[in-house]
């Protein structure tokens, strides 16, 4: 009786509930064991409310009542003792439902489902055994699991169940699962394609259209996806998008869920590939400009119009057309289709009026949102604006011909009135903007919405001495280094929510996102841009009175900012003077490389009789095109038909190859090209940028070739690499052995020699280019720095990722998500361990960018689990690290008592414990410590 008291008060939902709830988990969990069968389905259904009500804030909080009551651990048991069991259905209902709730709310819990054969054996078996409503809600267990043991369970189950119980189907798959699901290639595939069929209810076309935009949540599963099921896969999206003209006499609501998720479906066009030339085949222009005018080819074909009442019937068309709320997708759809066109991509027959009339509808929405201005207020109108005025710009930029010609053809005819009008307007809105009273977060929706207008007017030849006059530059200068100085910050994300808002994103885990091309400020990335064109388009006027302060703020950018796009705009300025390529403070590249001829492997000879000597690994990287092809190994196993270690020092020199160059090499601009090589950039004036140009298309440095072409390059063109990892693979050339301190017997074999301890081969110029312990070593003349191996005393583990961090200038992670939240206290201190080591040694080789980084590292491990301080504490101190153990030590604070009570800190030395009761007095005293 108190239990069923109980559930209906939490049923209640009451805000004095709230208060209470937690207070449930322990004596709930407790009695769902009961032997009063009736008693434990009860305290199922009530945790599970319970669980369900909890608000977010609460979560972290609720998940260590629920692990230290074991509730999982009981829940499992109930459920693997059913099968022969007495329990009546609706108890393994319930308990099957309740661990749903805790997977759906933790992810952490999904892992520990996963490894239990014999629950998911359980499952399987009251899924294809027992009744309906038992198939249910193991079924939609499955959902929220997604577990790689069930993985073929749930490809087989997934369509009866969509089928069926399509309002159940919460996609929270973990990223390991999902890319388990996809390698199971098309039968998974073909499942969900058939459920968004036309003939399917919309129930479930809106689940399947779900579960396909968990699938293709980033561009890798995107690749695969399309690669297996493209044709039919856009074709189920058109269909979902045509639904409302389809759709008469059915339930508005219902419509427009099944379009906005087939929209949010068919965003995949962000990323390239086949699936955009199916797109197109389908009628995308036809099906987007149904949703933006409906019935208007009928009209357009009822009667001749004139271009007045084309335009006038489009005006009342988008005032009248009540899906407002879906045009960011459509505007964003039809900008990305336009940044992959091909470049000569040409309309079809039925595309000669669709794509225009598009193009005319975006480019009215644009002088729109010049007019709204600083009416801009809702996150709608903003996501409207800024979708519609960016597509136009990404139009004007696209790869295509015809749809860049097309653009600035229309958008000039739209502004021919008040174009003129509307461009005063606007640079006042930026000035505006721009002020020290105004510049600030609140604002910056607007100003980017200003500031993608004011780059769309300078791509127009009529509007740009208006653009570029006054203080523009000055301007956006400033911009620029208020978002390096951190004064003000935002994403896309914050007010492009037709974009990225997914209520199922939000409970995914195991994901290491990579960021955005434009990267994380909206407001820095189109200041870039906006700059990159006034600089481009007033070259005859004098900027010398700002020249040093924007170069400077302009460098800044390329050391400060990861994000491609804001780079490439920043090399795109600099190349107007002089400076082409990505020079980087942080990053000096392999200069003092190109200097050292004792290292080469390689004369590049030219026809006047003079050389240069350069190395074959940095050539193979960078610009193979310089090395002849039978310089290349052709696999590691011929690497080197001799051991490294076994070449006699006086034989080095003989290994040196020449290749001699043709006379019309022109050798100040190889010269050139092999500065941009060593050091990632290069300066040079106008008449040899002509000839570096020259050979930079000749040898495929595209990258180099479009920075001298002054050209932005297409969206998501990559940064050139300066990652060196593949250099340490089959395309050989090494020079010297790394060996790792032997701590245990293992196996080893070594495709490139007969050494039987645990190495690396590597290369002398790249270490010592980012290595000053080293460079010291190799050039000091003592013993070691003719040694063909040096021995480094750290672990295996420790050296792999030393090698890859100075090869590629990036950590390796440690495992994250779901692995790591299942790892006992040994697992997680083997993990860190190596970065403890590597840690210490970067000390002493003076890799101050390293140590940083291993701290980052560790201190995030730490945060993530309290107890693993003590055992690095231990390690600190083995290492004479003591600033990571003081650290170590403030993790420990606010368990002092307790450790020291249990006789815990007895394991520690007095030093040691010192330390953390020191840690534990400032804690108390509120100066020190991690209390979180």
């Amino acid at each position: 009786m108190a239990v069923n008291v109980v559930v209906k008060l939490v049923s209640s939902n009451s805000s004095m509930m709230q208060l209470y709830l937690t207070d449930l988990i322990n004596p709930l969990s407790s009695l769902l064991c009961s032997n009063n069968l009736e008693v434990a389905t009860s305290c199922a259904t009530a945790l599970n409310m319970v669980l369900s009500n909890l608000s977010v804030k609460r979560e972290k909080q609720v998940w260590e009542i629920v692990k230290d009551a074991k509730t999982l651990i009981l829940i499992i048991r109930i459920i693997r003792e059913f099968p022969g069991g007495t329990q009546p259905i609706e108890n393994f209902q319930e308990m099957v439902s309740l661990l749903y709730t805790i997977l759906w709310r933790w992810p952490p819990s999904r892992y520990f489902v996963w490894k239990d054969t014999i629950l998911i054996k359980v499952l399987e078996d009251s899924r294809i055994k027992s009744h309906l409503s038992t198939k249910v809600a193991v079924l939609k267990l499955y959902s929220a699991l997604g577990n790689e043991t069930s993985i073929d369970l749930l490809v087989l189950s997934l369509n009866i169940w969509i089928e069926q119980f399509s309002h159940l189907f919460v996609p929270a798959l973990c990223n390991k699962v999902a890319k388990e699901l996809l390698g199971n290639g098309e039968t998974i595939l073909t499942m969900m394609v058939s459920c968004m069929d036309v003939s399917e209810p919309l129930a479930v076309r809106i689940e399947g259209f779900r579960l396909a935009q968990h699938l293709v949540a980033d561009e890798q599963r995107c690749i695969k996806m399309t690669s297996l099921c493209s044709g039919p896969l856009i074709k189920a999206i058109i269909g979902g998008m045509r639904v409302w003209r389809l759709g008469s006499g059915k339930g508005v609501n219902d419509l427009v869920s099944l379009l906005d998720e087939a929209c949010r479906l068919a965003l995949i066009t962000r990323w390239p590939g086949e699936h955009h030339n199916h797109f197109w085949e389908q009628g995308i222009d036809k099906v987007l400009l149904d949703l933006l005018l409906e019935n208007f080819d009928k009209q357009a074909s009822d009667h001749p119009l004139t271009p007045q009442a084309r335009i006038c019937i489009a005006q009342q068309g988008l005032d009248t057309n009540f899906l407002i709320a879906l045009r960011p997708y459509i505007w964003e759809i039809f900008g990305w289709l336009a940044v992959h066109c091909r470049k000569d991509f040409r309309p079809s027959f039925t595309q000669i009026f669709s794509l225009p009339m598009l193009i005319f509808l975006d480019s009215l929405s644009f002088v729109e949102a010049i007019c709204k201005g600083c009416q801009i207020s809702e996150n709608d109108d903003t996501s409207r604006s800024e979708s519609s005025s960016r597509a136009v710009l990404v139009m004007m930029h696209s790869s295509s011909t015809y749809i860049a010609s097309k653009v600035r053809l229309i958008l000039s005819g739209v502004l021919e009135i008040k174009g003129n009008e509307c461009l005063k307007r606007l640079l006042y809105l930026l000035d505006y903007g721009s002020s020290a009273n105004n510049f600030g977060s609140a604002n910056i929706p607007k100003t980017v919405v200003e500031l993608v207008c004011l780059i769309c007017y300078s791509g127009l030849p009529e509007y740009q001495k208006n653009v570029t006059r006054g203080d523009g530059i000055r301007t956006l200068v400033t911009s620029i280094r208020r978002c390096l100085s951190n004064e003000v910050c935002s994403s896309r994300r914050s007010f492009a929510l037709h974009f990225y808002h997914n209520v199922f994103y939000e409970r995914t885990c195991c994901w290491m996102t990579a960021e955005e091309w434009e990267g994380k400020d909206a407001l820095l990335f189109y200041s870039l841009w906006g700059l990159a064109e006034l600089v481009q388009h007033s070259s005859d006027i004098d900027h010398s009175h700002i020249k040093s302060n924007l170069i400077k703020t302009v460098q800044g950018v390329l050391d400060n900012v990861s994000a491609p796009g804001p780079r490439w705009l920043a090399a795109n300025i600099l190349s107007y003077f002089g400076v082409y390529g990505f020079p980087n403070k942080h990053d000096k590249g392999f200069g003092r490389a190109l200097e050292d001829k004792e290292h080469t492997d390689l004369q590049l000879l030219f026809a006047n009789g003079e050389s240069v000597s350069v190395h074959k690994i940095i050539l193979a990287v960078r610009c193979p095109s310089l090395l002849p092809p039978e310089q290349f190994p052709q696999s590691a196993e011929t690497t080197d038909n001799f051991l490294v270690k076994d070449v006699p020092r006086k034989c080095c020199p003989m290994l040196q190859k020449e290749v001699r160059l043709s006379a019309r090499v022109d050798q100040q601009a190889l010269l050139k090209l092999l500065d941009y090589v060593y050091f990632g950039y290069v300066e040079a004036g106008e008449d040899l940028a002509r000839k570096l140009k020259t050979l930079a298309k000749s040898c495929n440095m595209q990258p180099l070739f479009l920075m001298l072409c002054r050209k932005i390059p297409k969206w998501g063109t990559p940064i050139p690499s300066s990652d060196f990892t593949d250099a340490l693979g089959p395309l050989g050339f090494q020079d010297i052995i790394l060996e790792a301190e032997e701590t245990e017997k293992m196996p080893w074999a070594c495709s490139f020699c007969s050494l039987l301890v645990p190495h690396m081969h590597a290369h002398k110029f790249i270490l010592q280019s980012r290595c000053k312990y080293l460079q010291a070593l190799f050039l000091s003349g003592m013993q070691e720095s003719h040694s063909q191996s040096i021995k480094v005393p750290v672990s295996w583990e420790a050296l792999i990722k030393l090698v890859r961090l100075i090869y590629s200038r990036k950590l390796p992670d440690p495992p994250f998500g779901c692995l790591w939240d299942n790892m006992d206290t040994k697992e997680r201190l083997y993990e860190l361990k190596p970065y403890v080591e590597v840690y210490w040694l970067a000390e002493f080789w003076i890799l101050e960018d390293v140590q940083e980084a291993c701290f980052t590292t560790i201190i995030s491990c730490l945060d993530s689990d309290r107890q693993l301080a003590l055992e690095v504490m231990k390690l600190a101190a083995g290492f004479s690290l003591w600033k990571l153990a003081e650290v170590a030590a403030d993790y420990m604070a606010p368990i002092y008592h307790k450790l020291r009570d249990s006789g815990v800190l007895e394991q520690l030395d007095e030093l040691l414990i010192e330390l953390v009761r020191d840690a534990s007095v400032r804690l108390s005293q509120g100066s020190g410590g991690f209390s979180g």
